[in-house]
């Protein structure tokens, strides 16, 4: 079976073509299960909306960049599709944000699944849009009577005890409205914990990880037998970690302080939390890390202490998963920064001795560049709680998915 996967974000689309072996041919074979399915195609467009770049890989080989107006997302699918060239696609596996209270697991998508991912569209909107806008795209360059799976981010942390996930908030707010900690950045999270697994040749079983996801989004993650018991993000991607442009943690009374004294309106200061703090507000320029450290090299004052709350928030967080978990067996970074920035890992460690988790200076500054769903330990040999660099593979993740799903409906239909 071809899969294709399509992981979309508000201004990119990322895409994967895997093929994974028939009941057939495993049983020749001699495998069962769902074994590893091989990666034909993958590759991101950037910067939809406009001018658009399209990179493709094939076989480890990076094909030349294009260039293309692309509009929006039903134009990015097309594009993926007029690249693909011949290959049959027999199922399409998409990454959706926030499931609401409703998705537990991974669906396939029909009419109603559409409508419930678009009622909690304000809880996500830098995201949901844009995986709502794909899934038509897909139905209308693919094809209608191609199956569409639904995976999504919140459902890997359908596994937090209710202690964790409720707020101390009126009752009437959580059952009326479905006010709870969901978590996000699920599929990232799973697929770190994966890929440390598999890299150590060890069962989740039995381990307690710290997962920390930093990029433009930020989040981090107590796991303990792979299953998710604790998660920084909340009821919206806006909770937790300082991230590009989100404020993370805040004190809830500034809501209504701004609204009263700036004369902001809700939506307004939504919108300032959402698109204009995090990084962006403390810098005063930058949401991109790299620029930050540029600046920061450069002896800008801003810079150096949107790096210092940015690590102080992580390792705050490290320090109350250590309490949750009783310990941990490892920590694993990942994302655009957690995967390439030794100065930011290196920061966010310090004065972490206590617990055991140290960095080796050299092992840290090689670890930049891995293979999508590796990982490499950044610690030196003797240390108790280890540092790992992880290489997410969400469109492999996704894949699998799709197709437990595909076969679980498979199953239920005999």
């Amino acid at each position: 079976m071809n899969i294709l996967v399509l992981n979309s974000g508000s201004s990119s689309l990322k895409f994967l073509l895997v093929r994974y072996p028939s009941s057939e041919e495993r049983a020749d074979e001699g495998q069962s299960g769902v074994e590893r399915g091989i990666p034909l195609v993958r590759g991101t467009i950037e910067r939809i909306g406009g001018p658009a770049t399209l990179a493709m890989v094939a076989d480890g080989i990076h094909k030349p960049v294009g260039q293309r107006e692309v509009l929006d997302h039903r134009s990015a699918v097309e594009w993926i599709v007029e690249s693909l060239g011949s290959p049959l696609v027999e199922a399409v596996g998409h990454r959706v944000v926030h499931g609401g209270a409703w998705f537990r697991d991974t669906v396939v998508i029909d009419q109603t699944v559409l409508e419930k991912i678009a009622l909690v569209t304000d809880l996500a909107p830098l995201h949901n849009r844009a995986c709502l806008a794909t899934i038509e795209a897909a139905r209308t360059v693919v094809g209608a009577q191609i199956p569409m799976v639904a995976v999504f981010d919140t459902a890997f942390h359908r596994t937090i005890p209710d202690h964790a996930a409720t707020y101390a908030i009126p009752e009437e707010w959580s059952m009326k409205y479905g006010v709870r900690r969901y978590g996000f950045h699920g599929i990232a999270h799973a697929s770190s914990a994966a890929a440390y697994a598999g890299t150590l040749g060890r069962s989740l079983k039995g381990t307690r990880l710290i997962t920390v996801h930093l990029g433009s989004g930020c989040s981090a993650t107590a796991i303990r037998d792979g299953c998710s018991i604790d998660t920084s993000m909340g009821f919206t991607p806006m909770e937790g970690l300082v991230m590009g442009t989100r404020a993370g943690d805040c004190d809830t009374g500034l809501v209504g302080y701004l609204a009263r004294h700036a004369e902001l309106t809700v939506e307004q200061i939504d919108r300032l939390l959402n698109e204009r703090s995090g990084l962006l507000g403390l810098s005063g320029r930058w949401s991109d890390m790299r620029e930050i450290v540029r600046a920061r090299e450069q002896g800008d004052q801003r810079a150096e202490l949107a790096i210092a709350v940015f690590c102080y928030r992580v390792r705050k967080y490290l320090g109350a998963y250590l309490a949750v978990l009783g310990g941990a067996d490892a920590v694993l970074f990942s994302g655009g920064i957690g995967e390439r920035s030794p100065l930011i890992r290196a920061r966010i460690c310090e004065g972490m001795d206590w617990c055991g988790l140290r960095l080796d200076e050299q092992k840290n500054s090689a670890a930049v560049t891995l293979p999508a769903g590796s990982a490499v330990c950044i610690s030196p040999n003797d240390t108790t709680v280890p540092a790992y660099v992880t290489a997410v593979d969400e469109e492999t993740w996704i894949a699998r998915e799709v197709l437990r799903c595909l076969q679980r409906k498979e199953r239920e239909a005999q």
